[in-house]
C-alpha cells in the first residue's frame, strides 16, 4: 500500500468518531435523519469500500487511500440525493438495503476516478464489467494487449465513416503509470528484440519509431525488414497474451 498522511488520517478518523457521536439515535428509522447526518451514518461504509481497491501505483495510478475515501465520499453523497424513500419503506431489511444501494454507487464511483488517473487506454465501461464479471476469460489480457499495441498499426479510415472519428477530447490517463507498468510485464516475458519492437513503437520511454528505424535499431536488413518487424510485435503481443494471468490485467482495467 502507498504511503500517505498519517497525519490527515488521524484527523479524519477523529473528526468522523466525533461527528458520529453527535448522530441521534434513530436505530431503523432511517426517515428520521436529515441529509447531512444521513450521509455521516453510513461514512465508515466508504472506507470499507475503499480499502477493497489496491492502492499500488499500477492499478490506481497516483491515487492513495485517503484519496479513495474522498472519492467514495462523492459517491455516496450522490447515492443520498437519489435514494428512493418510497422503495426503502417496502423494504424488510432497510439498513440491508442501503448498504447494498450506497456500496454500489460508492465502488462505482472511485471505480471511474481510477480508471481516468490510470493510463491511455479508453475501453467502454459497460464491456469493462462484462469482463470483471468473467476474470479468467484471457479476451480480457487479448483486449488489453491488442488495443494498446496493434492499434498503433491501424490507419484511419477516410470513408463515409468519418463521422466514427470524432476526436477524445476528454481528460487523458496518466501515461506514464501505464508505461511502467507494460514495461514490466514486457521485460518479464518477452525475448530482447520482441522488448524493443514493442518498447519503440510505442514509444514508452521514448519517441514512436517507424518500422524501418526498428528494423535500423537492431540491425535487421533487407528490403522487407519492416515486415519482419511487424511479426515480431505481432508475436510480442501473442506471447503477452498467452503468458499474462487475468490477474495482472483486471486491477489495471
Amino acid at each position: 500500500m502507498k504511503k500517505y498522511s498519517v497525519v490527515n488520517y488521524i484527523r479524519y478518523k477523529e473528526d468522523l468518531k466525533e461527528s458520529l457521536s453527535k448522530l441521534p439515535d434513530y436505530c431503523t428509522d432511517y426517515h428520521k435523519y436529515t441529509r447531512n447526518q444521513l450521509i455521516v451514518k453510513f461514512s465508515p461504509l466508504v472506507e470499507t469500500m475503499a480499502r477493497k481497491f489496491s492502492t499500488d501505483s499500477k492499478a490506481s495510478g497516483i491515487l492513495d487511500i485517503l484519496d479513495l475515501i474522498q472519492i467514495g465520499a462523492e459517491g455516496l453523497i450522490r447515492a443520498v440525493d437519489k435514494l428512493d424513500w418510497i422503495r426503502l419503506k417496502k423494504s424488510e431489511d432497510k439498513e440491508k438495503t442501503l448498504k447494498s444501494f450506497f456500496s454500489k454507487r460508492i465502488k462505482g464511483n472511485i471505480r471511474r476516478r481510477i480508471d481516468m488517473m490510470r493510463g491511455n487506454m479508453r475501453i467502454p465501461e459497460h464491456k469493462l464489467n462484462e469482463l470483471r464479471s468473467n476474470p479468467k476469460d484471457k479476451k480480457m489480457v487479448a483486449m488489453f494487449f491488442n488495443s494498446i499495441f496493434l492499434s498503433i498499426d491501424a490507419k484511419p479510415n477516410t470513408d463515409e465513416n468519418m463521422i466514427y472519428q470524432i476526436p477524445d477530447k476528454s481528460e487523458p490517463y496518466n501515461i506514464p503509470l501505464l508505461n511502467i507498468y507494460l514495461k514490466s510485464l514486457m521485460q518479464k516475458y518477452l525475448e530482447y528484440n520482441e522488448y524493443e519492437v514493442l518498447r519503440l513503437s510505442y514509444g514508452l520511454d521514448c519517441d514512436k519509431h517507424s518500422a524501418k528505424e526498428i528494423a535500423s535499431k537492431l540491425n535487421i536488413e533487407g528490403s522487407s525488414n519492416y515486415v519482419r518487424i511487424s511479426e515480431l510485435k505481432k508475436q510480442a503481443v501473442q506471447k503477452l497474451i498467452n503468458n499474462v494471468d487475468h490477474s495482472q490485467v483486471i486491477d489495471y482495467l
